[in-house]
Order: structure tokens, then C-alpha cells, then sequence
């Protein structure tokens, strides 16, 4: 990627910083999922119904993105910081696993809002030719959030709530996003529209938000599952200790870190058609495969499952910023949230139901082979490498 200049990189940091507090804070339910039902005596569908609730939390989102296209990116990202951190804080004090579900579903409303928006701002801020690896820099750092999390949780496990406490930093650094984050220059200078929903509801706009909400809908339906009950599946039916869970998904983080650069480099050089189709359908795959193969092959497949996923973000990141006009593309891209939320309860709710029959690898398996169609839809938008960002 070329050298930035000042605005750029000062878009990058502050934006980054606040990618990096979401993913940690999100990540700490991942991580202590096995202790959680534990503590609270969860079984697998209550722990599904949870991540159902969860999923409701990014409808929050889409109309919080709208203020975004209409009032600019900076305070929406700096209040979607202090928003999910102090869901966070409070998260460490929970007396209920009912109490738990809702303070997670406010964190995972701002937590929605900061990707979506976050990812417009740099999209519109980098350099056209190089989208895709500027958005593979913020996929690192919302990889670096999580990479804290499983390095930390091993040291101190079952202790959950030490993490949650830990997230709560970001009510200090909502006020730095604030006053050092750069408003996007692409919005200052783009026409708003007095409705962005209306004008989303125009051609050709509709018809891509509709593809790409079939495409979130259905992979939604595997991952929301596969993503939740991960460590859980691996503690309770693989009998694998946090140690090795945590190590697991370490190895996974660095694949995936090496995998987002790849994957920006890759839809920078040759578009982001056919390897956003490609990588969909490819993560999709490996991540129903690890859940019905054993250890070994959990882990393989949940390796080969990382690096595929993470190259596919920064392709997909930068094709939906591209397919989607300035004036409304932070509202554009919380639909992704609503439809991967539509998708994640869907998946969540199947999975509780067909784990009574199936178990609990089995069901997770079947919604991914569903899940594959949401590639194939990916073929129906148009490609759109290094064009100029419609407003």
C-alpha cells in the first residue's frame, strides 16, 4: 500500500483503535463460553437462545448507521465505543445468565454500528487502488482484539468476568476517538440524502443490498452457530482443556493475520467477484467440517477455516463499500448486521432444535451445506476493482 498521508493515517489509528476495542469486548463470551454455562448451568439450547438474543442486538445497528450518513462517521464511531464498553463493564457484575444475554445484546448493537461504520470510513478514505489491503489493516486489528482475549483468558480462567472489566476500557478511549478521529473527507463532500433508506430502496442500489443480505442471511446460518458454540463443542464433546482451545485458536489467529493481508493483495489484483464467490463458499465448507471429523480434524479444519474467512474480508469489505453510494453506504452496510442477525437467530434456533437428534457437530454440518448458497449469490453483483466510489 502507498505511503498515507496525514488524514489517513490519523483515520486509520483512531478507527482502528476503536475496531480493536470491539473486537476484544466481543470476544470474551467466545472465549468464556464453557465457564459461563457453568456458572449459570446452561445447556445448549439456552446458550442458543442467548446467541439468538445476541443476534437481535445488530438490528440496533441499522438505524444508529443511518446518523452516520447523515451527521458524519467520527461521533457515531466514538459514541458506539462508549456504548458497547460500558455494556461491557457491566457485563463483569451479571447475576444471571438472563441478565448476561441483555447487557450483550446492547454491546453487540454499538458493537455492529462501529464495524459497519468503520468500514465505510476507511473505504472511503483509502486509496482506490489499494482498498482491499486497507481493509485487511483494520481485519488485523480487530484480529489483535480477539488475540488478547484468547492469550489472557488461559492465564486466568474460569474467571470470565475479569475480561468483561478488562474491555471496559474503552469509556476512556470513546473521548480520544472523538477528538482525534478525522471526519471522512468522502461524506464532507458528498451530497446527503434527506432519506438514505429511500434512496437505498432505488435501483440500482435495492438489488445489491438484497443480493448481499441473501448472501449474509445464509452463511449467517453456519457461522452465528459454528462461531458461538465453538469452544463449547470443543470442551464439552472433544473434551479439550482451555489450554488447548485457547492454543487452537491462537494458530488460528496467526493464519488468519497472514490471511488477511493475502486476501487484500489478492481482490486488489484481481477484483472481487470471483474471490469474494470463491472464499465464501470455502470458509463456509471448512467451517461445518470441523465439527463433524474429531479433534484432528476440528483443528484442521478450523485453521484452514480462519485463513480462508480472513482472506475473505478485506474482499468483502471493500466490494460492499464500493457497491454502495457515499450518501447512504454506512446505512448500506448495516444491513449486513440486520441480515446476518435475521441469519444468526435462524441458525442458532435450528441448531438448538437438531442438536436433540443429530448432537451438536451434526447440526451445525447440516446449516453450513445450506449456507453454501450464499457464494452463489455473490456471482449475481457486478465487479467493481478500483472504480471510482459512487456517491
Amino acid at each position: 500500500m502507498p505511503p498515507l498521508d496525514a488524514a489517513q493515517r490519523r483515520t486509520l489509528t483512531w478507527a482502528g483503535l476503536a475496531v480493536v476495542l470491539s473486537a476484544f469486548g466481543g470476544s470474551v463470551l467466545i472465549v468464556g463460553l464453557p465457564a459461563v454455562a457453568s456458572d449459570f448451568h446452561a445447556r445448549v439450547q439456552e446458550l442458543s437462545n442467548v446467541g439468538s438474543l445476541l443476534a437481535i442486538g445488530a438490528l440496533g445497528a441499522f438505524p444508529l448507521a443511518t446518523l452516520a450518513d447523515h451527521f458524519g462517521r467520527r461521533r457515531v464511531i466514538a459514541l458506539g465505543v462508549a456504548g458497547f464498553s460500558i455494556a461491557d463493564l457491566a457485563s463483569a457484575f451479571v447475576p444471571s445468565l438472563t441478565a448476561l444475554a441483555i447487557l450483550r445484546l446492547v454491546a453487540v448493537c454499538f458493537e455492529a454500528l462501529v464495524g459497519s461504520v468503520a468500514t465505510a470510513l476507511i473505504v472511503e478514505e483509502a486509496p482506490a487502488a489499494h482498498r482491499g489491503q486497507a481493509i485487511s489493516v483494520l481485519a488485523i486489528l480487530s484480529g489483535i482484539g480477539l488475540f488478547v482475549a484468547i492469550v489472557v483468558y488461559p492465564l486466568i480462567a474460569p474467571h470470565w468476568r475479569w475480561l468483561f472489566m478488562a474491555a471496559g476500557v474503552g469509556v476512556i478511549g470513546a473521548p480520544l476517538i472523538w477528538r482525534r478521529l478525522p471526519e471522512g473527507r468522502a461524506w464532507e463532500h458528498a451530497h446527503v440524502s434527506s432519506s438514505t433508506v429511500r434512496l437505498l430502496l432505488t435501483r440500482p442500489w435495492l438489488r445489491r443490498v438484497l443480493i448481499l443480505a441473501g448472501t449474509t442471511i445464509l452463511t449467517s446460518l453456519a457461522l452465528e452457530p459454528a462461531g458461538l458454540l465453538y469452544t463449547l463443542f470443543a470442551s464439552s464433546t472433544l473434551h479439550l482443556s482451555p489450554s488447548v482451545i485457547s492454543l487452537v485458536i491462537f494458530f488460528s489467529g496467526v493464519v488468519a493475520l497472514a490471511s488477511y493481508l493475502a486476501g487484500g493483495y489478492l481482490s486488489d489484483r484481481f477484483g472481487r467477484r470471483i474471490p469474494g464467490a470463491v472464499l465464501t463458499a470455502g470458509y463456509t465448507a471448512f467451517a461445518g467440517l470441523g465439527f463433524v471429523t474429531g479433534a484432528v480434524g476440528f483443528v484442521i479444519a478450523n485453521l484452514v477455516w480462519s485463513g480462508v474467512a480472513s482472506a475473505a474480508t478485506p474482499v468483502m469489505g471493500a466490494w460492499s463499500g464500493e457497491l454502495y453510494p457515499t450518501r447512504a453506504r454506512a446505512t448500506a452496510e448495516a444491513t449486513s448486521a440486520v441480515a446476518g442477525a435475521v441469519g444468526g437467530i435462524a441458525g442458532l434456533q435450528a441448531v438448538g432444535l437438531l442438536t436433540r437428534d443429530m448432537g451438536l457437530g451434526r447440526a451445525i454440518a447440516a446449516m453450513s451445506v445450506v449456507a453454501l448458497g450464499g457464494a452463489v449469490l455473490l456471482l449475481l453483483l457486478p465487479e467493481t476493482r478500483g472504480r471510482p466510489l459512487p456517491e
